[in-house]
């Protein structure tokens, strides 16, 4: 036997004796329940999706929305006008956090820290109020009732995982902070301590003051690799193999695609120790001359005498003859050299007079040492004389090596010397001397060519 309950033809339920015996009532006892409860259900779902209920709930909505947009419009327009006001009070009355006469924390530090941290207060406020907001709203409404917990559930799941992940993290995150900070300090003092060297305030045997800055250099980044490698472990998801990939990944791409850049470095430490040059050294690299401006662990900067900025990689630098013209100039002074050919008739002493006396007239050039003259070859047709002069100026070469040259010319001219081979003379008859005509006598006349018969040929004929 079974007792139906029905809603015109259709038949929503049917309740046995066997359904009455379960819940300890008569099957029609059961059958009057749960037609009550389906009764009521009805009414309920009818009374919710009515015009009273709905549009009560929806000019309420209306105003929950409103204060919503006015309070995050007003909080912003609060935040742009105290924020600015906040951040100068900050900056007049906080000082600087120090131990004694160590400065822990800079006052600027702190302002910025306490003005984050009012932004961050400002975005929490935003963020509760939404929280609020949308779980209210949803339950005014039967279509959105159920949205609201799911929701927000993708919200608070994600932010339950990463607070939990946090605060179990802390200890490790002290332990971090630990070692930076003793790190941060002992990299100062290790800094003074160059500094001081940088500075000749300390005075290491053997060690040169040029050493002390990269060699500061070299320690930090040491000190950062090993500060690095200690505190990789304590790094959240340090553990996991999407990092242990990543760090594998990056590892790869820097082995592969910093090979040159780790040999110009290693060739840049080779050469800081080697000191072949200083900055401001007149130096030759290869076929480049100029004065060097810049030393890195990458590259190496030459200006060359026509204002040229040539860039030179540490590695082609080391791998190159250096020749330093300025390392000499600070003792005797470097040795600048040019020669001229002059024919077996010049007297060899005049001509080492003369050209004494073109060195001896030439700016920077210093009297002593004395200027000398080598003579450095007998050849066919004239005598080879290299003229040597010291200077202490080694970045005007090239002015001094033009001032050279005129004066040799003009103390030539003016002592009656001819700078020419001698085998061009031979062809002297009817050809006026090469010298400029304000070094010739006044009563100098070009030769005419001698011409000679043959007596013996003239007979012939």
């Amino acid at each position: 036997m079974a007792s139906d309950i029905v809603s015109g033809d259709f038949v929503l339920m049917s309740v046995t004796d066997s359904d009455g015996k379960a819940e300890k009532m008569t099957r029609q006892e059961l059958a009057e329940r749960n037609a009550g409860l389906i009764k009521n259900a009805i009414a309920s779902y009818r009374k919710e999706r009515s015009s009273k209920r709905l549009i009560p709930n929806a000019f309420l909505a209306l105003f929950i929305t409103l204060l919503l947009v006015f309070l995050i419009k007003g909080s912003n327009r609060f935040c742009a006008k105290k924020l600015p006001a906040l951040d100068a009070w900050a900056r007049a009355r906080i000082p600087n956090l120090r131990i004694q006469h160590i400065d822990l924390i800079p006052a600027d530090h702190v302002v910025e820290l306490l003005v984050a941290g009012a932004r961050a207060a400002h975005v929490g406020l935003i963020i509760l109020a939404l929280y609020i907001f949308f779980p209210l709203v949803f339950s005014l409404f039967p279509w959105t009732q159920g949205l609201a917990a799911p929701l927000f559930g993708y919200v608070l799941s994600p932010l339950k995982a990463v607070s939990a992940a946090v605060v179990g993290y802390v200890p490790n995150l002290f332990f971090i902070a630990v070692i930076l900070f003793v790190v941060r300090y002992f990299l100062k003092i290790i800094r003074a301590i160059f500094l001081q060297i940088q500075q000749g305030g300390i005075s290491l045997p053997g060690f040169y003051e040029e050493w002390a800055q990269p060699t500061y250099e070299i320690t930090r980044f040491l000190v950062g690799a090993f500060t690095a490698v200690v505190v990789f472990p304590y790094l959240p998801g340090s553990s996991s193999p999407a990092f242990k990939g990543v760090s594998v990944f990056l590892g790869i791409l820097l082995s592969l695609g910093s090979s040159s850049a780790i040999s110009n470095i290693i060739a840049g430490v080779i050469l800081t120790y080697m000191r072949p040059f200083k900055l401001g050294d007149r130096v030759k690299i290869s076929d480049t001359v100029g004065d060097v401006v810049e030393k890195t662990l990458l590259v190496t900067r030459v200006s060359t005498i026509k204002n040229v900025e040539v860039t030179i990689p540490n590695a082609m630098v080391l791998s190159s003859h250096i020749v330093n013209y300025s390392s000499s100039s600070k003792g005797s002074g470097l040795i600048l050299h040019t020669g001229v050919t002059i024919g077996y008739d010049a007297p060899w002493r005049r001509v080492h007079e003369l050209l004494i006396a073109a060195a001896e007239a030439t700016e920077y050039v210093e009297e002593q040492p004395a200027p000398f003259v080598l003579q450095t070859s007998l050849n066919d047709f004239y005598v080879s004389y290299e003229l040597n002069a010291h200077t202490n100026a080694p970045n005007k070469m090239a002015l001094i090596y033009s001032q050279l040259h005129q004066n040799i010319q003009d103390k030539f001219n003016e002592g009656g010397v001819e700078i020419m081979s001698p085998h061009y003379s031979a062809l002297r008859d009817g050809n006026a001397v090469t010298l400029p005509s304000s070094h010739l006598p006044k009563s100098y006349v070009a030769p005419a060519f001698r011409v000679q018969q043959n007596g013996s040929a003239a007979g012939k004929s």
